[in-house]
C-alpha cells in the first residue's frame, strides 16, 4: 500500500510545484522508472521459490537414501548433503560443470525428456576404486574412464537409480529412471536448448577423506506437468501420509539391504617393527604380535569392530567363532 501524505506534506509539495523547485515532468519520469524493471530473457525464472523449496525437500530425502545405498555398496562410509537448489539457463549449467566430470544421462519413463547427474572427477574415481576392490584412492592425474571402468561405474549407478524413483514417490508414483549413457565432456551433452531453464540441485559428496560435488540438472520441460504438485500444501500432505510407513516400500528397502555385500574380517593381531627389520624380513622369520593367545580377536564388519571371537578351523578352512559382542556395540 502506498504511503499516505499528511496535509502538511501536501501543502509543501504544492508550494514546491508552484515555485518551480520540483518539476512535474521529472516526478512523472521518476515514477515511470520505478515501474520499469530489467528482465533478462536468457535467465527466465520458470520455477517459483515454493517449487524450489519442494525440490530441496525431495533431494534431501534422496541424499539420505543414496548415502545409505552407496555406503553398503562401497563398504565404507559415504555422506551426501544438499547444498543448493537453483534455476539456470542450460548453457550456463553446462559451462559450470568441470571437465572430465562423469555425466550420467537418465531417461525418466513415464515422463518425457532426460535429466543429467554430473559427478566430480575426484569422488568418481574414489567410488570406482572401491567398486573394483581397492582402498578408495584418488586419481593422481586427470583422465576419463577406460571402457572397463565405464562399464563398472555404469552398472553401479544403474542399480542406484531405483533410489531416485523412491525419492519422487508422492509426486510421480511410477517414475522409472534408467541410465541412457555416460558422457565425459559437458560440451557434447545436449538434453535441452541453450536458453532453456534448468533446475540444478548441488550436492556435496564425502567418501572417507575425499570430498566433491554432484549436480543434478532437470530441464523445465521435463518437470512442467509436475509443477502443480511441487507446492508446500502438496508436500505437507505427502509428509503426513508418509509418517505411516508403507509396508511395500519397507519390504523393498529390506530386499536391497539383504542383497548388499558386507565385508567381515577377523584381525589376529598387530605389532610394529623397525623399518630396518622390515627390509630384512625373510622366509622363516617369526614376528611376535601384541595379541595374547588367550584374548579374543576383533571381528570387523566394514570398518567397525562389531564382535569378538576365537579363530580356528572348520571343514579344512580357516574360520572364526563369534564369542561376544564388542563393548562399543552393546549400547546400540
Amino acid at each position: 500500500m502506498a504511503d499516505v501524505l499528511s496535509q502538511r506534506e501536501i501543502d509543501a509539495l504544492l508550494q514546491a510545484l508552484s515555485s518551480g523547485e520540483v518539476s512535474a515532468e521529472a516526478m512523472k519520469e521518476e515514477e515511470e522508472q520505478r515501474r520499469i524493471r530489467a528482465y533478462d530473457f536468457k535467465r527466465a525464472m520458470r520455477f517459483s521459490k515454493d517449487q524450489l523449496r519442494s525440490l530441496t525437500r525431495i533431494y534431501e530425502n534422496y541424499a539420505r537414501m543414496l548415502s545409505t545405498y552407496f555406503s553398503a555398496q562401497l563398504r565404507t562410509w559415504m555422506h551426501l548433503d544438499v547444498i543448493s537448489v537453483e534455476q539456470l539457463p542450460y548453457e550456463e549449467f553446462i559451462r559450470s560443470m568441470p571437465q572430465l566430470s562423469t555425466l550420467l544421462v537418465v531417461d525418466l519413463a513415464p515422463l518425457s525428456g532426460r535429466w543429467v547427474i554430473g559427478i566430480g572427477p575426484d569422488v568418481a574415481f574414489v567410488m570406482l576404486d572401491r567398486l573394483l576392490g581397492g582402498p578408495g584412492l584418488e586419481l593422481a592425474g586427470a583422465r576419463a574412464f577406460t571402457e572397463i571402468e565405464t562399464t563398472v561405474f555404469e552398472r553401479s549407478w544403474s542399480r542406484s537409480l531405483g533410489v531416485l524413483g523412491d525419492a519422487w514417490k508422492g509426486i510421480v508414483e511410477d517414475l522409472r529412471p534408467t541410465l541412457s549413457f555416460i558422457e565425459f565432456n559437458p560440451q557434447f551433452l545436449q538434453i535441452a536448448a541453450p536458453n532453456d531453464t534448468v533446475a540444478v540441485v548441488s550436492v556435496s559428496m564425502r567418501i572417507m577423506e575425499t570430498t566433491g560435488l554432484m549436480h543434478i540438472g532437470m530441464p523445465h520441460l521435463t518437470l512442467e506437468r509436475l509443477l502443480p504438485k511441487l507446492s508446500s500444501q502438496h508436500m505437507l500432505g505427502m509428509g503426513q501420509a508418509g509418517r505411516a510407513l508403507d509396508p511395500a516400500r519397507e519390504e523393498a528397502l529390506r530386499e536391497r539391504l539383504r542383497a548388499a555385500p558386507v565385508e567381515i574380517r577377523a584381525v589376529l593381531g598387530r605389532t610394529s617393527i623397525d623399518f630396518y627389520d622390515l627390509m630384512h624380513l625373510a622366509a622363516g622369520d617369526v614376528i611376535p604380535l601384541h595379541q595374547s593367545v588367550n584374548r579374543p580377536v576383533e571381528i570387523y564388519v566394514g570398518d567397525r569392530v562389531k564382535y569378538l571371537g576365537r579363530p580356528g578351523v572348520d571343514h579344512g578352512r580357516l574360520a572364526v567363532q563369534i564369542t561376544e559382542i564388542a563393548d562399543d556395540e552393546r549400547g546400540e
